[in-house]
């Protein structure tokens, strides 16, 4: 979700989050609280709690929300010394709270935002008092691991939405229960478009024949549209070497999305089912000597790619565990980056004007200061983030800054695209790479005779 400075229901969901989460604590005595940040139309928040809660429990939760708005509690922030929030939280048997504390910038200032006598460890913002949240609906109860890990305990998820008005609130629950008629997953099989099977796996759909002649009429659409604009069709194995994801840095950034690794005795190797095409382009390009007068090369293919996302977290076509993505990679020198990011962002907006979607908006992304998952020098992401910049500006298109959506090797421009029902969806995304040419070595001879370092754009409309 945006920020603060960019969506005005932030604070407004931030501070639901908290009410929801004082509403748990009061009436389960012994929770231990996680994270409850905002999200697109609502919040969560993730507790441990002492004995299994159900959808019935929802609405005594949502009273006591109520009647802690009613209080009408000023919402204070305060701050402490690092030793002292964690001595505070160690005392009250949060051990979640400790975990994020001690996990933070040792410069990072710890605050906390209080109302009445419960309080949460917290960036914030917030509006000023609970007198203000009125508006509100819990949604659904689901099952989330502790910092997505499977490797840690299932938490208890509560979803809800809030809003200014009631009408507001009227017609995104409405909007709720048109999406539930319109459920994808029922209209694929009833049209006859695909299928899931228990016996093939979860996440793993199957295409019938109305729905293969459908995704075959989008990928002839699209091939057309690429060998015009000179891409160069590619056909790359399900299947690499971990070796070639290490050197990548994706088993390092991506390992809980990858499938278990396949030992070859014989060879002395290990494969993995690949998550994505751009390892094996990149290999392509490097099979020859590249000269200036070669670029651009864009490669492009219609790639199976697997990843082994949480059962939780599946959810129809939406998100699954086998799929084809429409990929390019485009190796180009400096001076020809801005046409070809330029070329890039005509090809996904002439395929959703040719779809009819009309309502998108841009997100740039860019690096978390606080992670460490990014690769990569600081010079490389400043000459990246310049180039989209500059290029989204001279196609006079609008755009907002989301920090720590970023791709692990550069940052990226993301269409967001909103449907009939006013849910917003990523449908395409453009990534300038300066680091995955520098992991590979990748060279072409310059005009000056000398090798010189390509830089690399990741398309996926």
């Amino acid at each position: 979700m945006e920020n603060a400075s960019h969506d005005p229901y932030y604070s407004l969901r931030h501070s639901t989050a908290h009410l929801m989460a004082q509403a748990v604590g009061e009436l389960f005595p012994g929770v231990k609280y996680a994270i409850g940040p905002p999200i697109e139309d609502g919040f969560y928040y993730d507790f441990d709690l002492p004995a299994p809660i159900h959808e019935e429990d929802l609405a005594r939760i949502e009273q006591k929300m109520h009647e802690i708005a009613e209080r009408d509690l000023p919402i204070v922030r305060k701050e402490l010394p690092r030793d002292e929030a964690i001595a505070l939280y160690e005392r009250l048997n949060q051990p979640y709270k400790v975990e994020l504390i001690r996990d933070l910038p040792e410069d990072e200032v710890i605050s906390f935002y209080h109302q009445g006598d419960w309080f949460d460890l917290c960036r914030g913002p917030h509006v000023a008092r609970t007198g203000e949240l009125r508006h509100f609906k819990l949604l659904n109860i689901a099952g989330a691991y502790w910092r997505g890990s499977e490797k840690n305990k299932m938490l208890t998820r509560i979803y809800g939405t809030s809003w200014f008005t009631q009408e507001e609130l009227d017609q995104y629950l409405s909007r709720l229960e048109e999406a539930r008629k319109r459920d994808h997953r029922v209209l694929g099989r009833e049209l006859g478009l695909f299928m899931f099977s228990a016996e093939v796996g979860p996440g793993l759909p199957l295409w019938l024949p109305k729905g293969a002649v459908l995704r075959d009429t989008l990928e002839q659409f699209l091939k057309r549209e690429q060998l015009r604009r000179g891409y160069l069709p590619v056909v790359t194995p399900h299947i690499g070497s971990s070796k070639l994801y290490a050197r990548s840095g994706h088993l390092q950034t991506f390992r809980d999305k990858i499938f278990p690794f396949m030992e070859d005795k014989e060879e002395g190797d290990t494969f993995i089912l690949k998550p994505m095409n751009c390892p094996h382009h990149i290999q392509i390009y490097a099979s020859e000597l590249r000269s200036y007068r070669d670029l651009p090369i864009r490669l492009a293919e219609f790639g199976q790619c697997y990843r082994y996302e949480q059962s939780g977290e599946l959810n129809g076509m939406l998100r699954v565990r086998g799929f084809t993505v429409d990929d390019s990679h485009i190796f180009c020198t400096p001076e020809q980056l801005p046409a070809e990011f330029k070329a890039v962002v005509d090809l996904i907006l002439l395929v959703l004007n040719k779809l009819g979607l009309h309502d998108y908006r841009l997100r740039l992304g860019t690096r978390d200061p606080a992670s460490d998952k990014y690769v990569g020098s600081d010079e490389n992401w400043e000459a990246a983030q310049s180039a989209i910049e500059d290029t989204v500006r001279d196609l006079g298109l609008e755009y907002f800054v989301s920090q720590g959506d970023a791709a692990f090797y550069g940052p990226k421009l993301d269409l967001l695209v909103r449907d009939a029902l006013g849910r917003e969806w990523q449908m395409g995304t453009v990534q300038v790479d300066y680091n995955l040419p520098e992991r590979f070595e990748l060279e072409y001879i310059g005009e000056d005779g000398k090798p010189h370092r390509p830089i690399m754009i990741h398309r996926a409309p």
